[in-house]
């Protein structure tokens, strides 16, 4: 649910270098696990990502919550529905200020690690994270950014406790862990 936390990583990747970047949305992914009836693991993903990162280090991703793909078609409608509400937030929108001089003299096919820290507005709400991703320039013009450790975020702070109290009663589930593991995998092209 917290996914978008993984964009910001990737304005780092761009230091030293002329231009704004621009989000590969072919390129990229953000996944989370969602747990339910305490032992059940179940991969998630967000694929409908843009954004951008500016010469001066602002970077923007925006994820379209309705491209959640959990595998099962039932449950996508109702984390539309009723977790994400789609219809009143179609978008949550991650933002990170970064320096670029962190790594304006990574070369090609070089990688290095970030560390950095997003907010994520969704649902009406605002929170911060810290993330940590390895920033690896596959070419002059091509930087992907990878998260390092997962960023954990709970329903709770996203404002999200209602929309999954709802899915675990449609469900018919004993429980669903309020708190899921983030990763991310972003790429930026010049």
């Amino acid at each position: 649910m917290k996914y978008t936390a993984a964009l910001a990583g990737l304005a780092v990747a761009f230091a030293g270098t002329a231009g704004a970047w621009t989000l590969d949305s072919a390129g990229s992914a953000i996944s989370y696990v969602t747990m339910k009836n305490g032992e059940i693991a179940e991969p998630n993903l967000l694929s409908g990502l843009s954004g951008s990162v500016s010469e001066d280090g602002a970077a923007t991703v925006e994820i379209a919550l309705s491209s959640v793909e959990t595998y099962i078609d039932i449950r996508n409608e109702r984390m539309r529905e009723f977790l994400f509400q789609v219809a009143d937030f179609p978008v949550a929108t991650v933002t990170a200020a970064l320096d670029l001089d962190d790594i304006a003299d990574l070369p090609a096919g070089g990688m290095t690690e970030a560390s950095f820290e997003v907010t994520i507005a969704t649902n009406g709400t605002e929170n911060s994270y810290d993330a940590m991703a390895f920033v690896t320039r596959a070419s002059d013009d091509r930087v992907m950014v990878t998260s390092k450790q997962p960023i954990i975020v709970y329903a709770d702070e996203m404002g999200y406790e209602g929309g999954l109290a709802k899915l675990q009663e449609l469900a018919g589930l004993d429980s669903i862990q309020p708190s899921v593991p983030v990763s991310f995998n972003l790429t930026f092209t010049r």
